[in-house]
């Protein structure tokens, strides 16, 4: 039996069954968990959720003065006790998903990628030790993300391309869930698809989990043998995954199977072409990307546009052609953070993809390569102006520029 009870009344001993209101709304990766201790009491009272509802199953109950509203998942709709609040079905996270400029997207976005890596550190953690994967947990980020991806495509795929080679395995999940958020979308799958597009992101690379540390963070190029142990993950992810209660069968074999190729050559089932299904073929271009445009343990990532260029080299072998079509749409063929040369003779970062032209984004110009200075940055939409545009991709290796991000950043600012 469930009940609905004011935060105020809430005590430690009491198992959460649900927080009313959004999940970034609330100082907690879990969404279902006992109440023990009496700093997390305190923090989420001081937090905007007014609103729980308790498992007394699981639990302590509530004293029998205490409005509440309760729901016996045996006997229909939740009814007042005595006489409380309306009835109500246990709560469903509303996500906002009304546009927004990326400016204004960006802070929620940069809020919540912070609370994701948090997330995902513990949920990797949970997996090392065996304990069983919360789909709960799960589904509400991917709700969290799906949200962020339909309000502002561009803002949370920003954010979470800025990961550290340090929090890499964390972030690089958050970045592929958006992704295939976002490329659901531009395929024109619902957002019913799109979100569990985005849990096949969000947990493709779990299995990493039960991979050896050493060999998974190792700062140099892997032996034969250590690769064939990595080669191990995706069915550590999918045996992980098996026994979780409600995941959809194609989540599932997205995680199985998203290293495989069109080829044949891939792993671990060595399929090939319409053999692997389409949530596992999405997943790896978007796991691809995000990978190769990464700096990682031991490389330095590329370029956002000359990472589109080298897989659209592997399209005859690796990748899905057709979906990777609809993924250059969806970043951009100069995507956030790319290094490029006007016509003007500055040098310029992409600060936001052009919903009218592919090759007109809008930009941040900084620096003038006739004088060799820089300038004050200046945020440019060349979809609107016909007094510049890109007549190059610049490698950002042979420019002592180390601020690209702060750069992009301010040109973000100017369209909140």
């Amino acid at each position: 039996m469930f009940k609905r009870i004011s935060v105020q009344h809430l005590t430690t001993g009491m198992y959460i069954y649900e927080m009313c209101g959004p999940w970034m709304s609330h100082p907690f990766w879990r969404r279902a968990f006992l109440l023990t201790s009496p700093a997390d009491l305190q923090r989420l009272r001081q937090s905007p959720v007014t609103e729980v509802w308790i498992d007394i199953r699981r639990g302590k109950d509530i004293p029998s003065d205490v409005p509440c509203v309760v729901w016996d998942p045996d006997k229909g709709s939740p009814q007042a006790e005595p006489v409380a609040a309306p009835p109500a079905a246990p709560p469903q996270a509303i996500i906002n998903t009304t546009p927004a400029t990326l400016g204004k997207e960006l802070h929620q976005a940069m809020a919540l990628c912070e609370q994701s890596r948090e997330a995902m550190l513990d949920m990797f953690s949970e997996a090392r030790m065996g304990s069983a994967i919360s789909m709960d947990m799960a589904e509400s980020l991917v709700n969290e993300i799906t949200g962020s991806v339909l309000r502002n495509p561009d803002a949370l795929l920003s954010v979470a391309r800025l990961k550290t080679a340090d929090n890499y395995t964390y972030m690089h999940s958050v970045a592929v869930s958006g992704l295939m958020v976002a490329l659901a979308r531009n395929l024109g799958m619902n957002e019913a698809q799109a979100r569990r597009a985005g849990l096949a992101g969000l947990l493709h690379d779990l299995g990493k989990a039960r991979m050896d540390p050493a060999i998974l963070n190792k700062p140099d190029k892997l032996s034969d043998e250590e690769f064939a142990h990595m080669q191990g993950h995706p069915r550590a992810s999918y045996e992980m995954l098996l026994d979780s209660a409600g995941i959809d069968e194609a989540v599932l074999d997205a995680c199985l199977h998203h290293h495989e190729r069109l080829d044949g050559r891939g792993y671990p089932d060595g399929l090939a072409g319409e053999e692997i299904s389409l949530l596992a073929r999405m997943t790896a271009i978007c796991d691809v990307y995000d990978a190769i445009t990464s700096d990682r343990p031991y490389k330095k990532g590329w370029p956002p546009a000359v990472s589109l260029k080298r897989m659209a080299e592997w399209t005859d072998t690796h990748l899905d052609k057709r979906l990777f079509e609809t993924f250059v749409r969806t970043v951009g063929i100069y995507p956030v953070g790319s290094l490029v040369r006007l016509q003007s003779g500055r040098l310029a970062v992409v600060s936001e993809p052009s919903a009218k032209s592919l090759t007109a984004p809008r930009v941040v110009a900084f620096y003038c390569t006739k004088s060799e200075k820089l300038l004050n940055p200046q945020l440019l939409d060349l979809a609107q102006t016909r007094q510049d545009r890109i007549v190059a991709q610049e490698d950002p290796a042979n420019w002592p520029f180390t601020n690209l991000d702060s750069l992009w950043h301010k040109g973000v600012a100017a369209t909140a």
